[in-house]
């Protein structure tokens, strides 16, 4: 009789950020000894913290659903309490009152339950609106919330016969801040996936909202490097890794010096396929041709400080896009009801920022301002203490229709890549990056694996 028995290996994990902070922990936990390299000097990759005159903020203000599994188990893997960390919100897209938006709030009941009452009970939406959505939820669900052939969200909405009010307070900001790309370009595959998960899900809770109440760099990847760290592993910050080389030992050899039995490549797609690239092997030319075949959509997020007395109705708010008004904020959150000590800083989130980035620094915060202050009927938002966009101009990839994604594994023994834009049903998010790493970990595992006679 034959038994599976997993061989302690030595891994290095390039790159710091959800993704491999996720598969480092797996492998810690797995009994492998760990060496995280992180280019940067804080964790988190494209979800991190950064700071402004002493007030510690993220690089960009995210939300999460209910529906992120893997991310909430690893946060309690990693000794992390989710109710104390983070806010948990029923289903809603709620706009500022008088702002031309909606109101809709789902119940904490039993699922499909709490869709069906919020629809009936929305505000802002006619009955031709409510039967649109009632009847692409009914199509999605008889289909099994599944497309055999991809094409565009717009291009899906319009085959449903959804209205241009439900796109505009609904289906658009959904997209946008799911998938970052906007619905003419972005797949109705994966939005449909997004949904599935969310507002199609069995589960009530998976269509909650959840807010870090804490900076992303502490929420996850700092205690993820103390369970490392815990577990016999190491951590290198400002550690960037030039060169990954197989030796004829079977052996990986970093920058030519540390070597290790298996590497986790969790960078930036670039960054995987110039490493990817390096090896020199022609196994790996089709991976390479489709990280480097990635286009990217940007993400800003404007901090506006104001007087720590001022505070909204709501934790957050969607905002109506007019960008031909200079309205380019999509959703404001209130960071003082997360953590009492920003009271009175806002968040306001641009995705597929391209166009308003471009308007500089100083002339977005300046229209933010000025549209906080009209759509939340408070003058005194025109004029904050101080601004701060931050803008990742490689947030995410484009999610297109049919879009390629490589795997994890690159077609070299021992190399295996961990990052949100490996193959997955979801976009590049949280969950996806949590997930791949997660994945990448288990086929280092399965690799390892060898038959021994009990």
């Amino acid at each position: 009789m034959a038994k599976a028995v997993l061989q302690a290996l030595s891994v290095a994990v390039i790159g710091g950020g959800w993704a491999g902070c996720a598969a480092a922990m797996e492998l810690a936990c797995a009994g492998h000894a760990v060496t995280v390299h992180e280019a940067a000097r804080t964790l988190g990759g494209r979800a991190r913290k950064v700071e402004r005159d002493g007030t510690v903020l993220d690089n960009g203000q995210h939300i999460l659903l209910g529906a992120y599994a893997e991310t909430l188990r690893l946060l309690k893997l990693a000794g992390q309490d989710p109710q104390a960390l983070i806010l948990d919100l029923p289903l809603q897209m709620r706009y500022p009152e008088g702002s031309g938006g909606m109101d809709f709030v789902a119940p904490r009941w039993p699922a499909p339950l709490h869709m069906a009452w919020a629809l009936l009970h929305a505000k802002g939406l006619a009955r031709a609106d409510k039967v649109s959505l009632m009847r692409f939820s009914s199509a999605m669900r008889w289909m099994g919330w599944q497309l055999y052939h991809d094409c565009t969200v717009s291009e899906l909405l319009e085959r449903f016969d959804q209205t241009d009010r439900l796109i505009q307070l609904m289906w658009r900001p959904l997209c946008l801040a799911a998938l970052n790309t906007p619905p003419e370009r972005a797949s109705a595959k994966v939005f449909v996936n997004v949904l599935r998960d969310s507002l199609g899900a069995r589960r009530r809770r998976a269509s909650d909202m959840l807010i870090p109440k804490t900076n992303l760099s502490a929420l996850f990847p700092e205690a993820a490097a103390r369970y490392v760290e815990r577990h016999g592993g190491q951590l290198k910050l400002g550690a960037k890794v030039e060169s990954v080389q197989v030796l004829p030992d079977g052996l990986w050899q970093l920058d030519g010096a540390e070597k290790y039995d298996r590497v986790v490549l969790a960078t930036s797609s670039s960054q995987a396929a110039s490493l990817l690239a390096g090896t020199g092997d022609s196994a790996v030319d089709d991976v390479v041709a489709q990280l480097q075949a990635f286009a990217f959509e940007a993400i800003s997020t404007c901090y506006l400080r104001y007087d720590a007395a001022v505070r909204l109705d709501l934790p957050f708010y969607a905002l109506v896009d007019a960008p031909e008004q200079a309205h380019w904020g999509q959703f404001v959150f209130d960071r003082g009801q997360l953590d009492a000590r920003q009271a009175g800083l806002l968040a306001v989130v641009i995705s597929a920022s391209g166009q308003a980035a471009a308007q500089g620094h100083e002339a977005l915060a300046q229209a933010v301002a000025a549209q906080l202050a009209q759509v939340l009927r408070m003058p005194q938002l025109a004029q904050p203490a101080w601004t701060q966009v931050i803008t990742e101009k490689r947030a995410t990839f484009a999610c297109t229709p049919d879009l390629a994604r490589p795997g994890n594994a690159t077609g070299l023994p021992g190399l295996v890549l961990a990052g949100d834009y490996t193959a997955g049903d979801y976009p590049a998010t949280i969950e996806a990056a949590v997930r791949s790493g997660v994945q990448a970990a288990a086929l280092v595992c399965q690799i390892n694996t060898t038959a021994t006679k009990a």
